[in-house]
C-alpha cells in the first residue's frame, strides 16, 4: 500500500510516495544522504550542484553493477548449459 514518506536533504524537506518496505526506504534515504554529505563536506558548491554530483556518482555505481551483473548472468548461463549437456550425456 502506497504511503507518504517525508525526508530532509540539505535542509530541504521532500515528500516521497512509495509502497516500498520501510527498511528499503530507509536504506535508500541513508544512501542518498551519505552521497550528498560526501560531496557537501569537501565542496563549496551550491546544493543543486552537490545533488547532481551525488546523482552522477550513484548512477555510475549503478551502471557498473548492472554491467557486472550482466557478465555474471552470462557466465552462469554458460556454466549451466555446459552442466546440462554433461548430465544429458551421462543419462544416455
Amino acid at each position: 500500500m502506497e504511503r507518504l514518506v517525508k525526508f530532509e536533504v540539505l535542509g530541504q524537506e521532500y515528500p516521497l510516495h512509495t509502497d516500498a518496505p520501510a527498511e528499503e526506504v530507509q536504506e535508500i534515504l541513508d544512501l542518498v544522504k551519505s552521497q550528498l554529505e560526501n560531496h557537501s563536506q569537501v565542496s563549496t558548491l551550491m546544493p543543486v550542484k552537490v545533488a547532481v554530483l551525488a546523482s552522477l556518482n550513484m548512477a555510475g555505481k549503478f551502471v557498473r553493477l548492472r554491467r557486472e551483473f550482466e557478465q555474471y548472468r552470462v557466465e552462469n548461463d554458460e556454466k549451466l548449459s555446459a552442466l546440462v549437456k554433461k548430465i544429458e550425456v551421462a543419462l544416455r
